[in-house]
């Protein structure tokens, strides 16, 4: 792909620049154009619990999100968001409220009387997914294309005579039969979908509203969101429209903040996203220091000068994963490069400190000492060292040299871009060595931003975690950031949804049980979801799926299809064994169970 090509959806790939977008107003808070980035999250509490919901969304406000999402899955809880609405406004808070409507137009109708904004989800507003196979002509799409016009427009009406805002918010996991039987479960589908229903609003003169791409798998979510916003600059300059990031059912713990800022983070250094919500399977109010965290490098970025070394060529497809070609070397007598699994680095130091106790790592040990690993350190930007590693006759790994006044994504993409594909790519986190502890989860979040970005787009054959000092912490930094990007798995992978009102059991204490039972199950991956809006759809890619289906009745899946009904949930997590059993994907767990280190 030649660059040009590639530049369709940022100005810039080796430089950061935002996107340019217009404004839009919930309420007095402004999303896009010079405004911040904004900080989102989502309440728990049941709808119709009017002091819950107050105090949940009291507490977020005081933490500092900025808008707050409230489930309306009916009429009758949408009329309640009144109440909430009144009663927040009595203690003085003006943060504003926005309506979650899933298949529902009735609520959404009610929802815009109360609250500043509403959210609708293109894959079930006004279609109901039975997963049928059937091929549309053109005729027959255009009457589907009506009846979803005919559907949708009295919101839009709605919302443009009251002044409310809306997001057009695509999921994975909810692509409508329409849309799947057209494009696929593909981030083109997730796009089309959303473009029709802006179509609608933007012939009806309503331009006050924002889009989202939204998957748990970082690479779909990715490629989604920057072929939206190559679509929107094909549509014409007028549709600058903001766009919110997330990755939906990124889990709880490490993997969730790793998962979520592989995927927001990556946009967010492209330039892309105007406000942000972080999706964990933990109380709400934990999720708002993450997403802080990693909005913070870019509340303050300035646009840059055009990249001083532009490429020729990108050497990888931003639209399309495909990992970048190398050829096998060995080092310290381990292979990498050449399609092998991407290898985890650490200093001669950490590997001192963890060599006493390396039997009891498992799959968390350092591979090769970074010091020995033979790595040629470059400039990227220095024609003469890359024209030298590219005469050369043999493979060798090549990372950037540290101290360089490029952010780590940038710096890698040039690298891979002006490097012959032979030789393999040596991944850092950062280029500034910790010297010391410090504070745990933005490091964290810097390290999964950067080579998860980077991992998505095909580019690195090993990776070295510079950025946090203790061992222990970065050496399980690094697998999990290998998993969450899906290029190593080494453990059991969780789909596991936020907590919302829709929600029908416990999420956090159940997904903490479904792990204990089944954290030992390598390469198995299990879905957690609490209601099935977006249950079969996100569980596409999953093995096997626990999912809310009535209050204290669960549904088992196996990918996307439910094949148990109705399981008392204090039977499911053994239910849900035995249907791993049935499957041959059961083994037992090991009598000494191997901990991530510390």
């Amino acid at each position: 792909m030649n660059l040009d090509a590639a530049l369709r959806y940022c100005p810039d790939l080796l430089a950061y620049n935002r996107r340019v977008s217009r404004e839009v107003k919930v309420a007095h808070i402004g999303i896009g154009g010079s405004n911040p980035i904004r900080i989102q999250s989502m309440i728990t509490s049941d709808t119709r619990d009017t002091p819950a919901c107050v105090k949940e969304v009291l507490e977020l406000a005081d933490a500092g999100c900025e808008i707050v999402r409230i489930t309306a899955q009916t009429k009758v809880y949408a009329a309640n968001l009144e109440n909430i609405a009144r009663e927040v406004r009595a203690a003085g808070c003006q943060v504003p409220l926005v309506a979650d409507i899933h298949f529902k137009p009735d609520a959404a109708l009610e929802a815009a009387k109360w609250v500043e904004k509403i959210r609708v989800n293109p894959g079930n507003y006004a279609d109901k997914k039975k997963f049928e196979i059937r091929e549309y002509s053109d005729f027959q799409y255009e009457e589907e294309l009506q009846r979803i016009r005919d559907e949708f427009s009295p919101l839009v009406a709605l919302c443009k005579d009251l002044g409310r805002a809306m997001r057009i918010g695509t999921n994975h996991g909810s692509l409508s039969d329409r849309i799947m039987n057209r494009y696929g479960d593909t981030p083109l589908g997730m796009v089309e979908s959303a473009l029709e229903f802006a179509r609608i609003a933007r012939d009806m003169s309503y331009h006050n509203f924002v889009f989202s791409m939204k998957a748990s798998n970082p690479k779909v979510m990715i490629e989604a969101y920057r072929l939206l916003v190559a679509r929107l600059d094909q549509e014409g300059s007028d549709w600058n429209y903001p766009i919110h990031l997330g990755v939906t059912e990124a889990g709880d713990g490490e993997d969730g903040r790793i998962k979520s800022a592989i995927g927001i983070g990556s946009l967010l250094a492209d330039g892309i996203g105007d406000t942000v919500r972080v999706s964990l399977t933990e109380d709400a109010i934990y999720e708002i220091p993450v997403a802080q965290a990693l909005a913070a490098p870019y509340q303050r970025a300035t646009n840059s000068t055009p990249s001083p070394s532009p490429a020729t060529h990108l050497g990888y497809d931003p639209f399309s994963y495909e990992r970048r070609a190398s050829l096998p070397i060995q080092s310290m007598g381990i292979d990498l490069g050449g399609g092998q699994t991407v290898r985890v680095l650490t200093s001669q130091e950490k590997w001192n400190a963890l060599a006493h106790k390396f039997n009891e790592l498992g799959d968390y040990k350092p591979e090769i000492i970074a010091e020995k690993s033979s790595a040629i350190s470059v400039d990227p930007r220095d024609s003469e060292s890359i024209a030298t590693l590219n005469a050369s006759s043999q493979a060798q790994l090549v990372t950037v040299i540290d101290g360089i006044d490029l952010a780590p994504i940038h710096a890698f993409r040039l690298l891979a871009s002006r490097l012959d594909k032979r030789h393999p790519i040596l991944l850092k986190d950062t280029f500034t060595p910790a010297t010391e502890d410090t504070e745990f989860v933005p490091v964290l979040l810097q390290a999964a931003s950067n080579i998860g970005s980077l991992l998505c787009d095909g580019i690195g054959d090993a990776i070295l975690i510079q950025g946090i000092e203790a061992p222990g912490q970065s050496m399980r930094a690094a697998y999990n950031i290998l998993q969450a990007a899906g290029v190593r798995i080494f453990k059991t992978d969780y789909v596991a949804c936020p907590s919302c009102g829709r929600t029908l059991f416990n999420l956090q204490s159940t997904t903490q049980k479904i792990r204990a039972a089944t954290g030992h199950l390598k390469g198995v991956r299990i879905a957690v979801m609490g209601c099935i809006v977006n249950g079969p759809g996100e569980m596409a890619d999953a093995d096997f799926g626990y999912v809310g289906g009535a209050p204290g009745k669960i549904n088992l899946y196996v990918g996307k299809t439910a094949v148990k009904f109705n399981i008392p949930e204090n039977e499911a997590v053994e239910r849900l064994i035995d249907l791993i059993t049935e499957h041959g994907k059961w083994i037992p767990a090991p009598a000494t169970p191997i901990a991530a280190p510390e």
